[in-house]
This record gives structure tokens, C-alpha cells and sequence, in this order.
């Protein structure tokens, strides 16, 4: 896939400032229908697992879409997880306020500052020690366009510098500072950070809002813990 160039130093100021940002242009139209067909049509919020999925393998582990990752990471990145996301008429949701605090592994296995544990479409998932959060990235490659009418992602710019958050620190941030919405056109990509406090509202139209999102770490889990989609 013939992607463009890396981020910018303002992307790179962005990411670490305010926890987010919008990089334009990754794919085009043509890579964007090779995406849409290969991952199919979704039931339900989303379809987990697609990372071994061949294009999106192919797709995750390029050298362009690394080097899109890397300035923003303490070391090489690697594709640990990915979700794929398809907001239309026929399944529509909303999602409240949170961060992403869990890793999907292979097995429920105990060690030290890895809890609690949980359980999503039969994957064991765990909250890392915060320090394992802080070095990783997500990408979102967007396959059409997306603003608040199709509920796009909703940020709180600044509040992945404020740690694992409880629901009563959630709810004063959301009192206290205004949100944004990361509006984005097709084949653009939003960068952010797992500990960003997100949302997003139900779509009101009745265009899709497909997303395939990717999530990068740049550490090793510690033995004998395993990703769940190593690639």
C-alpha cells in the first residue's frame, strides 16, 4: 500500500501535548475499498482479531505505517491488537467516556501489576502497569468520512497526562474542560494514546463510519503472558 509521509513535528507535538492528532492522506480510495471488502460486513459494535487478517497484516506491520508510529514511541513499535469498526443505520452505538487501560492476551496467567482481568468475545484482557500504557499508540485509518453526525470519536485534549483515571475524576474532567470532535475525512488517520479520555455518540445519518483500529507497543509483555494476535 502506497502510503504518504510520516507525521510531522506538530503531529509529534500534538500527540505528546494534547494526546491526539489527525494525519491526512494515509490511504486512498483504492487501498480504502481493499480494506472494506477484505474485513466484511460487522455485527454488532466491532469485529476483533482482524490483525492477522492478510491485508491488514500486511497493512500494520509496513514500513510506512511504522514510521508513522515511531516518533512517537520509545522504541520499535510492533501491532499488538486491532478492532474493526463499522458504524452505520443497521448497528448503531454510543460509547461513554473512558480510556483504553486493557491488553488482550492469550491466557489468564498471574503476574505482578497485571490487574484486574476480564473477558471480551472470549479473549482474556488485563490493565498493565500505567508505565506499559504510556508506551503505547493507536492508530484509526478511516474508510469513510467521519464527523459528529456519524458519531466520530469525541476527545478531552490533555487528559492522557493525568494517569489511570477513576469514574468521579472522569466525570469533574468532563465538567471542567470541553471536549473536541476529531472530525476526519476518508483515508485519513487519528493518532492517540490509549490513556485519552474518548467517546463517541450515536451516528444521526445514515452514511457508515467504518474505522479499523490499530494498536502499537513498544515494550515485550513479560513471560509467560503472550499477545493475543501476535503477528
Amino acid at each position: 500500500m502506497a502510503l504518504k509521509s510520516p507525521p510531522s513535528t506538530e503531529v509529534v507535538r500534538q500527540v505528546k501535548e494534547q494526546g491526539f492528532a489527525v494525519v491526512p492522506g494515509i490511504l486512498d480510495e483504492s487501498e480504502q475499498q481493499r480494506l472494506i471488502d477484505a474485513l466484511g460486513p460487522v455485527s454488532g459494535a466491532g469485529k476483533r482479531g482482524v490483525l492477522n487478517i492478510p491485508i491488514v497484516k500486511q497493512l500494520a506491520s509496513s514500513s510506512r505505517i511504522l514510521d508513522v508510529i515511531r516518533p512517537h514511541l520509545p522504541s520499535e513499535p510492533r501491532p499488538v491488537r486491532s478492532v474493526y469498526f463499522d458504524k452505520s443505520p443497521n448497528s448503531n452505538w454510543l460509547v461513554a467516556w473512558h480510556q483504553d487501560l486493557t491488553l488482550a492476551v492469550r491466557a489468564r496467567i498471574h503476574v505482578e501489576g497485571f490487574v484486574p482481568w476480564s473477558t471480551k468475545d472470549g479473549a482474556p484482557h488485563v490493565q498493565p502497569p500505567i508505565e506499559l500504557l504510556e508506551q503505547m499508540l493507536t492508530i484509526r485509518l478511516h474508510l469513510d468520512r467521519c464527523d459528529e453526525s456519524n458519531g466520530a470519536l469525541r476527545v478531552l485534549p490533555g487528559s492522557h497526562l493525568l494517569g489511570r483515571l477513576s469514574s468521579e475524576r472522569i466525570q469533574e474532567l468532563r465538567e471542567q474542560r470541553a471536549s473536541l470532535v476529531c472530525s476526519a475525512f476518508a483515508g485519513d488517520a487519528l493518532l492517540m494514546r490509549p490513556l485519552l479520555l474518548h467517546a463517541s455518540s450515536r451516528s444521526q445519518s445514515n452514511r457508515h463510519r467504518r474505522v479499523l483500529h490499530i494498536e502499537y507497543a513498544a515494550f515485550s509483555l513479560p513471560e509467560p503472558l503472550q499477545w493475543h494476535e501476535p503477528v
